[in-house]
């Protein structure tokens, strides 16, 4: 028989007088006394499971806990039987579905899947103390009339900063320079039952001739930081009226937000810390 997973099938000898070798999956052990195994190829269920049900027996005998099963899409002939041995879903991707079970007889300590989506808000300002705005195509400002700042999800690995530039340029065609958060938001119960962080960052604008987005963008300009503040539907609902008051107070120079600043971990690892470096010369000698 041979392997069809990512990682080996190891042959080990049954305790006491059997003579019968039986396979065991060979997976990859985590940092909290887990074992993470991934299947790459098709494996018909009447072959695999048994093989998973002696893996589980000797994790259980070394003290394992959580077993993580990285199933792809073109094996998903293995989910109800995986799940039938007691794993349940702890979160999809386009391409697999991660299921897990916990081992011990104590509580279940294993993370939960990914709590919060991260969205932006750009205030894009020029010289003139004009704003860039648009209409959008779809979503609940359609056809609203209400003018208001270019926003987007920030992509898996996709730092704040970066995403707020990105949706600018594809929105309106702007090209910008991140500066600050200005200020964030959470709510709850949002996307598919997840919480929702929003962060409003301030760019400075290197082109001003916008090229807006057409699927997404109905219309896009150039407004006066006052017209845009003075929205009706600003003054109407709490949220958008401090936003915006925030971003009319920045304008004028009485607002300090959290810049960012370059770091790298341990292993080298870019990422950026995000404060308010107003007094950041207190910081150059760290």
């Amino acid at each position: 028989m041979s392997s069809t997973s990512s990682v080996s099938m190891k042959e080990q000898m049954v305790p006491e007088n059997e003579v019968e070798q039986v396979r065991l999956l060979n997976g990859i052990e985590d940092s909290y006394e887990g074992i993470i195994i991934e299947i790459k190829e098709y494996m018909d269920s009447h072959i695999f499971i048994p093989i998973l049900r002696a893996s589980i027996s000797q994790w259980k005998q070394q003290g394992k806990k959580g077993v993580w099963i990285k199933l792809p899409i073109e094996v998903s002939n293995l989910i109800n039987p995986v799940v039938q041995e007691g794993f349940r879903y702890h979160h999809a991707e386009p391409d697999y579905l991660m299921l897990v079970n916990w081992l011990p007889n104590t509580p279940d300590t294993l993370p939960a899947n990914a709590s919060h989506r991260v969205g932006i808000g750009a205030f894009v300002v020029n010289n003139n103390r004009e704003v860039l705005v648009v209409h959008e195509n779809s979503g609940r400002f359609k056809g609203t009339g209400v003018w208001k700042l270019p926003t987007g999800v920030v992509n898996e690995g996709e730092d704040i900063c970066e995403a707020a530039i990105r949706e600018v340029k594809e929105e309106t065609g702007i090209e910008a320079e991140f500066v600050e958060i200005l200020a964030f938001r959470q709510s709850h119960c949002s996307f598919f039952g997840k919480s929702d962080l929003f962060f409003v960052c301030m760019l400075r604008p290197h082109s001003f001739d916008i090229h807006k987005q057409d699927s997404e963008v109905e219309a896009a300009q150039w407004m006066s930081i006052e017209d845009y503040a003075n929205q009706p539907y600003n003054k109407e609902h709490q949220l958008f009226q401090y936003v915006a008051e925030v971003c009319k107070t920045k304008s004028e120079g009485d607002y300090v937000g959290f810049s960012t600043v370059p770091i790298a971990t341990a292993s080298n690892k870019k990422m950026y810390l995000y404060f308010n470096n107003q007094d950041f010369s207190k910081f150059q000698n760290f």
